[in-house]
């Protein structure tokens, strides 16, 4: 019930972003952390029922599976890793050499970015599209020196956060689909 009235919270301030609810909420679960909007219990493995509201305005259970991110048989810490491009092109380029290389097992190509900084003493505005690359810990250098090697901008932003819990099969899957 928590997490219903956490994320109600979150749907409800929407309206206070420029930008449309989908990119809101990505970008709020992965800014907040998915454990500011859910607490897994203490054991490793869980399976939790939460109220969903229905398309026909009742309410069902349905059962989520979570895991902590630790290092098991079946998953590794994981990460996401910010990095913007200039435009789609170079986005895709880069993402597909990432993926290609086993360094990210998925990226997404958030369109729309509009970037405000400082460069060289001066305020900056560009529009951007952001890459949000899921992979593991231990790549993050591998994966910052490929995208500097790859990058057209002579700073290229790569920010990683940390994934610390999600859906066990997606998170296999991210081992699974990136090198040792």
């Amino acid at each position: 019930m928590a997490l219903l009235i956490r994320l109600q919270t979150i749907i409800s301030c929407s309206r206070y972003f420029r930008r449309p609810l989908p990119l809101v909420g990505a970008f709020g679960v992965l800014t907040l952390g998915i454990s500011n909007l859910y607490t897994p219990l203490s054991i490793r493995t869980t399976a939790h029922s939460l109220p969903l509201r229905s398309n026909f305005g009742g309410s069902t259970a349905r059962s989520v599976h979570s895991v902590r991110m630790e290092a098991t048989d079946k998953t590794v810490p994981s990460i996401v890793v910010y990095v913007t491009v200039p435009n789609r092109e170079a986005g895709k380029k880069l993402a597909h050499s990432l993926v290609k290389e086993k360094l990210a097992a998925c990226v997404n190509i958030v369109p729309g970015v509009e970037s405000i900084y400082e460069w060289k003493g001066e305020i900056q505005t560009d529009n951007e599209e952001l890459l949000i690359i899921k992979t593991r810990e231990s790549l993050l250098e591998p994966l910052t020196e490929h995208v500097k090697a790859n990058h057209e901008y002579d700073v290229p932003e790569v920010i990683a956060l940390p994934i610390k819990g999600g859906h066990l099969p997606y998170l296999e899957w991210v081992k699974n689909n990136t090198r040792d």
